[in-house]
């Protein structure tokens, strides 16, 4: 049924984001965001606009995966991607991505980004979350301290279509599945139940009310409409659980802190993974704060407040992060049985940003643009989460351990793992809701297992390729072109 017009009211089939507003136009020349005189059209309408696309670009030609003429060497854009960074940890990055097919793709996301960008795209755009592979899921704590499973890494989020997000996302299904020894018919179908979550959660989340989505959180082992777990996933997901909630600040406390002889709280030297900063670079992170403290909502500010920092360590973290600047913070509040971890991560332009229009101002900070994109993609957000700039460089904020936990791969086999890519297509699907049309590409993605089938074909063929592109890594490392570091 459609919805009556006020007078002078005109429909719209398209919504600016918040802060990704319309790249042509000058800062001065923006348009408010709200306007309370455009309608939505009726999610109805806009699935048959959806469907419309399929003429322009067939759900068929989301298969196609052949590497284009002009495609960069594998290994010259991954060195690019070093530029910039920590020169003494750059091996133990390259050390980290030669460690598997699967380590690789991870670390691989510049790669992966140039090929997405000369794949067909169906013209729907979302806030993508750039590097949606199946080990960017994760548990997590909300405010009112239950676990959810959700997106849980945000660095590389920007503006584009959706299927770089689920093309991705499959594609990491595959490669993981060559890891766990699973043939190329088990991978498809693993493939398949990720692009079939995604499509059944957007039909099913086209026609719910605005709020109602923005009010869905996903509970490890809950059943939804298109997520039945069954048993054997149920029971890796309640141990996932409980692993992800004795990851407090205390349990962190006690790893990798000790107090001095004066009383003091001193992080455990670890190098290169843990080491203290010198004062002056502490002295750095710690100014920093102040100006992340603005950037939280002033009801947060208050109880960020109470808080004294008493020591500052560098951490390496992640694969493709490895050689960024990331700190932690370690603050203490009430007593000494009220410790507080904040890690500090340089956040870089993603690798999305050469293929697709520059972003407005209000994003151009590259730490702002991270928070900014989790608070959208994600059903509920660190209450610590912010931005600031050290060196006018630019770094996000968030906590260190916040209930955080994830599912590893050697406890996906068989049926769990094609329920573990069910759930993860389904997510991706909620995270694309909250800032794209869903009605357009649920209308685009159809009923059928067209898209299922098209995305499997690239998702194998994209496989050899990650192989290829890690063998020419690995073939760079044994020559001495590249200098690595095993094992840390």
């Amino acid at each position: 049924m459609n919805h009556p017009t006020p007078n002078g009211a005109q429909p719209r089939n398209n919504y600016r984001h918040p802060f990704f507003e319309r790249a042509d136009l000058e800062p001065w020349q923006h348009p408010p965001f709200y306007e309370p005189h455009l309608l939505l059209e009726p999610w109805q309408q806009r699935q048959e606009q959806g469907r419309a696309l399929r003429l322009k670009t067939l759900r068929e030609a989301h298969s196609h995966w052949q590497p284009a003429l002009n495609r960069p060497d594998p290994i010259d854009l991954i060195l690019a991607t070093n530029e910039g960074r920590q020169a003494h940890l750059i091996p133990i990055r390259m050390g980290r991505m030669s460690a598997s097919p699967f380590t690789f793709l991870r670390g691989a996301a510049a790669i992966m980004a140039w090929d997405l960008a000369h794949t067909p795209v169906s013209g729907i755009q979302v806030l993508v979350d750039g590097d949606a592979h199946l080990n960017n899921f994760g548990l997590y704590g909300t405010p009112q301290r239950t676990v959810v499973f959700d997106l849980d890494d945000f660095d590389e989020v920007t503006y584009g279509p959706w299927e770089w997000d689920l093309k991705r996302l499959a594609a990491s299904f595959n490669v993981a599945g060559r890891e766990q020894g699973l043939n190329q018919n088990t991978r498809r179908k693993a493939v398949m139940a990720c692009v079939a979550g995604y499509r059944a959660n957007a039909a099913r989340l086209q026609s719910l009310r605005v709020l109602e989505v923005w009010y869905l959180h996903h509970y490890p082992g809950q059943t939804t409409p298109v997520f039945k777990p069954n048993k054997k996933t149920r029971k890796i997901l309640e141990k996932a659980v409980k692993k992800a909630q004795a990851a407090t600040n205390i349990n962190l406390l006690n790893k990798l802190a000790h107090r001095t002889v004066g009383g003091n709280w001193r992080f455990c030297d670890d190098p290169p993974i843990l080491k203290r900063t010198d004062e002056e670079t502490a002295q750095k992170v710690i100014q920093g704060l102040i100006s992340y403290a603005e950037t939280l909502s002033p009801e947060r500010r208050f109880m960020f407040q109470r808080y004294r920092v008493a020591d500052v360590a560098h951490r390496v973290v992640g694969v493709g992060s490895v050689g960024l600047q990331a700190y932690l913070v370690m603050l203490f509040g009430n007593d000494d049985n009220d410790p507080l971890f904040l890690q500090v991560k340089e956040a870089v332009s993603p690798s999305f940003a050469p293929y697709t229009p520059p972003l407005p101002p209000a994003a151009s900070h590259q730490g702002r643009r991270v928070v900014l994109g989790q608070r959208v993609l994600q059903a509920a957000s660190d209450v610590l989460l912010g931005w600031t700039s050290i060196d006018g460089t630019p770094f996000y904020v968030r906590q260190m351990k916040n209930m955080k936990g994830s599912i590893p791969l050697e406890w996906l086999s068989g049926s769990a793992f094609l329920m573990y890519a069910r759930a993860c297509g389904t997510l991706l699907a909620r995270a694309h809701a909250r800032s794209g049309d869903i009605a357009k590409i649920a209308g685009y993605c159809g009923s059928s297992s067209i898209l299922d089938e098209a995305i499997a074909d690239f998702a194998e063929a994209y496989g050899d390729q990650n192989q290829k592109d890690w063998e020419a890594l690995a073939k760079a490392i044994n020559e001495g072109k590249i200098a690595v570091e095993i094992g840390i």
